[in-house]
């Protein structure tokens, strides 16, 4: 048994319903991919950068205060010194957490030796800050660590361009194929619709052309809908009314015919009635024609 107009109308909301669902399904898959390497390169390389530029800074800061020192003969100012080495120690520390790159933890190694020996040149520095040699020393330990720490930041930005670009080519293929999909999904639901409205505008047009056949007074015309659906069922009642309307035509038309016959026989008797009547006044003239002839005689 074929489906019925509702379970076709349901089917076809159905349908729209799943390629709308498998559109958004998919386009959320890909954005989820897309966000995901994006968020990656935030979390991976550019706080390494972030890091690295906050351990330059405070290396930076921490030189300058010495160097202002040994020219101007002050005291070192220990609070600050110390906030920055603290700050750089964390820096370091957590960029140890954020290991990503081929060679950045041998970097990050180096650094942290580096960082060892410079602090505690400037511990010395700062208990002795007259020593020329010591800050010499100093001066070429600052020069190695920040050296390493643009090393460690060029290796990140390395890496974030690239995975910029291939975060862009995964977009951009990523745009072809929801592109593909959505032609193809569009296609599909041009198809059904062309067709589910093919089939619908068929069987109504039929239905239109046989009321109007009726109107016009043509009860012989017949509809024929395949299938086992409502329209078919339709055509079934619309046949048995025009059957019906047309059985009642003819036996309308053979009882006009009686009528009419039976009317002409009654005016054919009446007329004969008449007719006779004069013949029978005729003779009755003629009798008393003969007689006064007879009696003139």
């Amino acid at each position: 048994m074929k489906p019925s107009i509702r379970t076709k109308f349901a089917i076809g909301i159905v349908f729209f319903f799943v390629i709308i669902s498998v559109l958004s399904i998919f386009s959320a898959v890909y954005l989820n991919k897309l966000s995901k390497k994006t968020g990656m390169i935030l979390k991976e390389n550019h706080l390494s950068v972030v890091y690295a530029r906050e351990m330059a800074e405070g290396l930076l800061s921490i030189n300058q205060e010495i160097i202002n020192c040994f020219l101007l003969g002050k005291r070192v100012d220990s609070i600050l010194m110390d906030r920055e080495l603290k700050m750089f120690d964390h820096s370091l520390q957590m960029e140890k957490n954020n290991i990503t790159e081929p060679g950045e933890d041998k970097v990050a190694a180096g650094i942290e030796t580096g960082f060892l020996d410079y602090r505690n040149s400037v511990v010395e520095f700062i208990k002795s800050p007259v020593i020329v040699v010591e800050l010499l020393s100093i001066q070429k330990e600052f020069l190695n660590l920040n050296q390493q720490l643009m090393v460690l930041s060029r290796i990140n930005e390395k890496a974030i361009e690239l995975k910029t670009e291939a975060a862009k080519e995964s977009a951009k293929n990523a745009l072809t194929q929801m592109t593909f999909l959505a032609t193809l999904c569009f296609l599909i639901a041009l198809s059904f619709t062309y067709s589910f409205a093919s089939y619908f505008n068929e069987r109504f047009s039929q239905l239109y052309n046989g009321i109007k056949e009726i109107v016009s007074s043509n009860y012989g015309q017949r509809l024929y809908f395949e299938g086992k659906d409502e329209f078919y069922e339709i055509s079934l009642v619309f046949n048995e009314m025009a059957e019906k309307l047309n059985k009642n035509e003819r036996e309308m038309e053979l009882t006009l015919q009686a009528d009419f016959e039976k009317d002409h026989r009654f005016d054919n008797i009446h007329e004969l009635k008449r007719f006779l009547i004069r013949v029978k006044g005729i003779e009755e003239q003629t009798t008393k024609l003969i007689s006064r002839i007879e009696n003139e005689i």
